[in-house]
């Protein structure tokens, strides 16, 4: 094959130096472990492109009528870019986004699809990165490329705008005499000889730099490659001048906090954080923010609340980076013993989300929140006393939801040697956490949040037995003077897809210590504006018991209530029915469970309150 050379050359075997292992298993690391991971993982890219190439030999005619774009010619051309410009070869190959590709389009040629785009369009992405790497290694070269609904994208350069009557066609790229042009079936685009400047159907990738000097750091803000988004490719979407100036302050002051706050997180970020792809903004304390393991380097994040929300998301999603890098190089689990390819998966609560989680995203969150964790237990003392607040609770939450993850993934028989070796390493570190003091407001209303969403959690995706429940209902038609001991069994997992917003407690906390005397307070839901918060969650907030206690029982009193509000009642009756508010609080599944039940047989049910009370009678282990 034309590409032989670039595909194998460099292949070695990758070990990570003690001191690395050991600062990953702790959450930490600087550039120079940052650096041992890039150069695992482009030997893992290199490989992909050898898999891509055979997986490409084998299809042959079934790349149907994209047939103009030629595998053979962007090996050829790549192969001259290694030779010539090494540099500008690697840059490409390493860019988040072509790990992205690399990975989608080896799943498609073994029969799984993420988007509508032909295959030849999917696997023709390899000559718009050669033509790519051509031209920035300034080599001439006329290549075919893909055309994606009139975008031609250039990756790592930016993309070229033509028309185009169908959804899929093809264009030339031709690159001579240090002009870059792109020919489609209807007119030219001339690429401006400044190709960092966007131009007449040319749009530039935007860079922005970070720092000066030995803090500087070089960032893409990524809207034009089709594969920056996950799991699926997505058209360009152009930031506004506004829009572009809010994220490059952002940025800039993100960074400088980083920088004093979490200088070993900013040294690793420096080589490891290559892209940032901008989504729209979403609810106040709700940022949004992912990355792909395939894509190492690459972050997606909506605009956020403030600058110290961004750093901490950028801790966030580097930490997924760093342990997914690690995982490339060797396994944190293995598949349980008693389960085949096709079995059920063991499923655990995370206290981050909403659903249930395997062990190996029940792992990838404790340690991006581990990072979250350290970032805020040092920013808060760095914070102006407005914020400071917020800070203290931010740390006391996420300690306290680390803490008690590690503890229950810890000795977990499908841990690796080193999956057992980063949990361990993170409980020592974590147990430091623990003993540091915070405000006693902040850490009340932390400990609150916590206990609310894993209550939530439990409300919605745990079942008692089904005949203890019908058990514990001719027990209480009966008038008996407690539950049956069967509705203490251990209730099994069942995922609700309905389950939403666990976190409205931690929201609602985050406005107390933030807006003493805000608006929130006035209003009965925050104007609808916080999704998932009832108008009890807001009284129960407000400290107006009693009101909350009448707005949750009239929602479990009718049909249709949210599940929720078992939990929110339970914490609205703590002043003064024990019983009820820890059932509620520990097992607000069984008051479920059981209501349902009687509606279900009845047609009506029973006093929310009273219930509770009935079957708090009952036995409180934890469970």
């Amino acid at each position: 094959m034309a590409g032989e050379s670039a595909i194998s050359a460099d292949l070695s075997f990758h070990q990570l130096s003690a001191s690395g292992v050991r600062a990953l298993a702790l959450g930490e690391g600087d550039s120079d472990v940052v650096d041992e991971l890039l150069a695992a993982e482009r030997s893992r890219r290199l490989l992909m492109l050898r898999a891509l190439d055979d997986g490409l030999s084998r299809s042959g005619p079934a790349l149907g009528s994209g047939a103009a774009v030629s595998p053979d010619e962007a090996w050829a051309l790549l192969e001259r870019v290694q030779k010539q410009s090494p540099e500008v070869f690697d840059d490409v190959l390493m860019c988040p986004h072509t790990g992205m590709w690399l990975s989608l389009a080896l799943r498609r040629l073994r029969g799984t699809s993420y988007e509508d785009a032909p295959l030849w369009v999917v696997t023709g992405h390899l000559s718009a990165l050669a033509a790519a790497a051509g031209a920035r290694a300034g080599l001439d070269f006329s290549m075919t490329v893909p055309v994606r609904r009139g975008v031609v994208p250039l990756p790592t350069l930016g993309c070229a705008v033509v028309e185009a009557s169908e959804p899929w066609s093809t264009a030339q790229v031709i690159c001579g005499d240090g002009a870059l042009r792109v020919l489609g079936a209807r007119g030219e685009v001339a690429v401006p000889a400044d190709r960092q400047e966007s131009g007449p159907g040319w749009h530039a990738v935007r860079r922005v730099a970070l720092g000066s000097k030995s803090h500087a750091k070089r960032l893409v803000l990524e809207e034009l490659d089709p594969y920056r988004t996950f799991p699926r490719p997505s058209e360009p979407t152009l930031m506004t001048a506004a829009e572009e100036a809010s994220w490059r302050k952002l940025l800039a002051d993100a960074w400088g906090i980083l920088l004093r706050d979490d200088a070993e997180s900013a040294d690793a970020m420096r080589p490891g954080l290559m892209s940032l792809a901008p989504v729209s903004a979403r609810e106040r304390f709700r940022p949004y923010s992912g990355t792909a393991g395939d894509a190492f380097g690459s972050v997606t994040a909506s605009h956020p609340d403030d600058a110290a929300q961004l750093a901490a998301t950028l801790v966030h999603e580097f930490q997924h980076t760093k342990l997914g890098g690690l995982m490339h190089l060797e396994a944190l689990t293995r598949q349980a013993p008693d389960q085949d390819q096709t079995g059920p998966e063991e499923l655990f609560y995370a206290p981050w989300r909403d659903d249930p989680r395997p062990l190996g995203g029940l792992l990838q969150g404790i340690y991006a929140f581990a990072g979250v964790a350290r970032f805020w237990r040092v920013h808060r003392h760095a914070a102006d006393a407005a914020y400071a607040p917020l800070a203290h609770f931010e740390f006391a939450l996420w300690r306290t939801q680390v803490w008690s993850t590690l503890h229950l993934v810890a000795g977990h028989e499908r841990l690796t040697p080193l999956g057992r070796s980063v949990i361990e390493a993170l409980r020592e570190r974590c147990a430091e956490w623990m003993a540091d003091e915070v405000p006693d407001r902040e850490l009340e209303l932390a400990g609150e949040a916590a206990a609310d969403h894993r209550a939530r959690w439990r409300a919605h995706h745990l079942r008692p037995p089904a005949a203890a429940v019908d058990e514990a209902v001719r027990a209480w038609q009966r008038g008996e003077s407690r539950p049956p001991a069967a509705l203490e069994a251990e209730p099994e997992l069942v995922p609700d897809p309905e389950g939403r917003h666990f976190d409205v407690t931690a929201i609602l906390a985050r406005y107390r210590v933030s807006e003493p005397e805000g608006a929130w307070r006035r209003t009965a839901a925050l104007a609808g504006g916080v999704k998932g918060v009832d108008p009890g969650d807001v009284l129960l907030a407000r400290g107006d018991l009693a009101g909350a206690r009448h707005a949750y029982a009239a929602q479990l009193s009718g049909e249709g209530g949210s599940v929720a509000a078992w939990v929110g009642l339970g914490r609205a009756l703590a002043a003064g029915q024990d019983a009820a508010a820890r059932l509620l609080c520990r097992y607000p599944e069984r008051a479920r469970a059981v209501q349902d039940a009687l509606r279900a047989g009845t047609g009506h049910g029973a006093d929310p309150a009273r219930l509770a009370e009935w079957l708090g009678r009952g036995g409180t282990t934890e469970r």
